[in-house]
């Protein structure tokens, strides 16, 4: 089990984003949760195994249909042990 958070910038909120993410992390089977920021960021944390976090990090890089990600930072973090996915 690996665990990631992610802070996408750009064009982030108000196009689906952060459902787009929780329908994806609950297909993959991961954990964690989603919220956007006063600051117009969105950010999120996945746990789960390597193959579904890593997906849903390469998606964060581009983002829903509407989106515009100027950046994203990644962050290693030790896993929590969270259960289910949810928005913040």
């Amino acid at each position: 089990m690996i665990r990631r958070r992610v802070v996408a910038h750009g064009l982030v909120q108000g196009v689906f984003f952060r459902d787009t993410v929780r329908r994806m992390a609950d297909s993959a089977h991961a954990a964690g949760w989603v919220r956007n920021n006063w600051n117009g960021t969105l950010e999120a944390a996945f746990e789960g195994d390597e193959d579904a976090v890593e997906r849903l990090v390469t998606f964060c890089r581009r983002g829903p249909r509407g989106a515009h990600v100027d950046r994203l930072e990644v962050v290693e973090e030790a896993p929590e042990g969270l259960r289910g996915f949810e928005f913040r």
